[in-house]
Formats: structure tokens, sequence, C-alpha cells
């Protein structure tokens, strides 16, 4: 998994790998392999690596990319920061701080913490909006001659 984002728990810095090939070197994938394996357009990863969201993305001697599991594993985890509204200049913050050291940590869960709170009223004002929602549900299926759901 990915020192970065693991989701089974690996703490962000922490160290780990891909599973080895048979000849002990770590699998790699193109652009386009990780472009079909993770819905991302093969723009949007090149973006990623030229804004510094991708920083140390592998190279062949063809200057090909190659990408990693431990790739796929961050690119996993910036998916997660996207869904949490986190914006891309706070996503490239985290990738710096992270490659900066360990001594970010503190920084590197502030972050992660300012995030969470965002998400966390975000959420509540779903639940605030759902139950307006079923409200008015409720109320068409006792006008349309229904039963309250």
């Amino acid at each position: 998994m990915s020192a970065i984002a693991s989701t089974s728990g690996t703490a962000a810095g922490g160290t780990t790998g891909g599973p080895a090939t048979g000849d002990g070197r770590t699998p790699h994938h193109t652009i386009g392999e990780v472009a079909a394996l993770t819905g991302l357009s093969a723009h949007t990863l090149r973006w990623y690596e030229r804004i510094g969201l991708m920083p140390h993305v592998d190279r062949s001697h063809t200057g090909q990319r190659r990408f990693t599991p431990r790739d796929l594993d961050w690119l996993a985890f910036v998916g997660k920061l996207r869904l949490t509204g986190m914006p891309v200049a706070d996503m490239v913050r985290y990738a710096e701080l992270v490659h900066a050291g360990d001594h970010t940590r503190e920084e590197r869960r502030a972050l992660l913490e300012a995030t969470r709170r965002d998400v966390l009223a975000r959420v509540t004002e779903l639940q605030d909006t759902l139950a307006v929602l079923d409200v008015k549900i409720a109320h068409y299926g006792t006008a349309c001659g229904g039963t309250p759901s």
C-alpha cells in the first residue's frame, strides 16, 4: 500500500511497496493502463504530475511513465480527497508535505482534520436536505391518496 494513502490503514508517511514480480522487481503500469484502472484520463494523470500532485512517477529508459502499485494507491487517496471537496492546491500542499518528510506530520494531520470538519459539515447539510425531501415525499404520498412513507 501507499506510504501516503492506504485503505488498509498504513499511516501517511509510512513505507510500503507493491507486490514484487517473480524476479523481485515491483510491477509497473503504463499511463494507458493506469487510466483504464482508475478512470482518470491520461491528460489528467499528466496534469497531476505537472502540478506536483504526482511528483515522482518513475520513467523508463525511453521516458515512458512507469506507475507502481504505490502510485496507484496514491491516486486512490487523491480520488478520496477530491470527493471531500478539498481544493487542488491543498492536495498539492499535502503531497509536498509528505515528500518533505516525517517532520511535517503535524501539518499534514491539521490539513486532514480541517478537511474532515468540512466533510462533516457537508454531511450535516445533506442530512438536513434529506429530511426536507422525506417530508415532501410523505406529503405527496398522502396528497395522492397513498399512505405516508
